[in-house]
């Protein structure tokens, strides 16, 4: 079956954004590739844009989130847009909490984790980068 793995993009602070993430998941990068790493005679990188992020992959369970800088040449991405949310499930309440006071640190809260009408434990938040995430732990019945 297909997997569905987030793809980010950022203006310049992606290696600071996914050592923050890697502190709340744990693992390693299986990847980090600088632009100066891409850099030939037909693709030229600009000196303040060498060591930013073309490609960098954290593993996360069976899955994987991926990112990039967006180089200056390309335009910002609007980091307060109303980007698609990272949706989480957590496989216990305690995993859930963990996760969703982890990377909403410094963030601003959008809805308090906690049991949710439909029968779930749900928060969702944006973190500190402007990601939106939605953390959530079905309990099984």
């Amino acid at each position: 079956m297909a997997q569905i793995n987030p793809h980010i993009n950022f203006n310049g602070n992606a290696e600071e954004a996914f050592t923050f993430y890697k502190s709340v998941f744990g693992g390693e990068f299986t990847k980090i590739i600088r632009f100066k790493d891409l850099e030939t005679p037909e693709f030229p990188v600009a000196e303040n844009e060498a060591n930013k992020i073309m490609h960098i992959v954290l593993p996360i369970g069976k899955n994987f989130l991926l990112a990039n800088d967006v180089p200056e040449s390309m335009g910002r991405t609007n980091e307060n847009e109303n980007r698609s949310k990272i949706y989480i499930s957590a496989e216990s309440r305690e995993e859930a909490d963990k996760l969703f006071n982890g990377l909403s640190a410094g963030g601003t809260i959008e809805g308090d984790i906690g049991d949710s009408p439909w029968g779930s434990y749900f928060g969702c938040f944006r973190d500190k980068y402007g990601i939106e995430w939605i953390v959530d732990f079905e309990p099984k019945k």
